[in-house]
């Protein structure tokens, strides 16, 4: 069993945005539509579960009918030293492409790096690493 994986509804654009962040990230990426899940409560086209495994792991549907799509205050999704510190300036830099710095990647007085953004889909992160590591 891995630790918490965000579940993210989107306005419509699932697809668009799993596959956005399975380019960023890697791994395998799996997308069930409505009409292969037998829901009718949206388009047959449209997501109803979407599942990226690897490296950094992320869950999402597009929102149904009753469902508010992902509004982010107050929270960013973090990932303080999940790989090695090239691979992390990398995913920096692929994620705020079409999106926005809060605060740039940079060194911090204790000695460590971070950054936060918001990426093209609205999601804000949270990401940094211990230079040795």
């Amino acid at each position: 069993m891995s630790g918490l994986i965000p579940y993210l509804l989107f306005p419509g654009n699932a697809a668009e945005a799993l596959r956005h962040y399975q380019s960023v990230f890697g791994g395998e990426l799996q997308l069930l539509d409505y009409a292969t899940a037998g829901r009718h409560d949206g388009p047959g086209d449209a997501i109803a579960h979407g599942q990226l495994s690897g490296p950094v792991e992320i869950a999402g549907a597009d929102a149904g009918a009753d469902d508010d799509a992902v509004q982010m205050g107050g929270m960013f999704l973090s990932l303080l030293g999940t790989a090695d510190a090239l691979t992390l300036t990398g995913w920096y830099d692929t994620l705020v492409a079409d999106g926005r710095v809060i605060d740039a990647l940079q060194k911090r007085p204790w000695g460590d790096y971070d950054g936060t953004l918001i990426d093209r889909y609205g999601i804000r992160w949270l990401i940094g690493f211990h230079p040795e590591d």
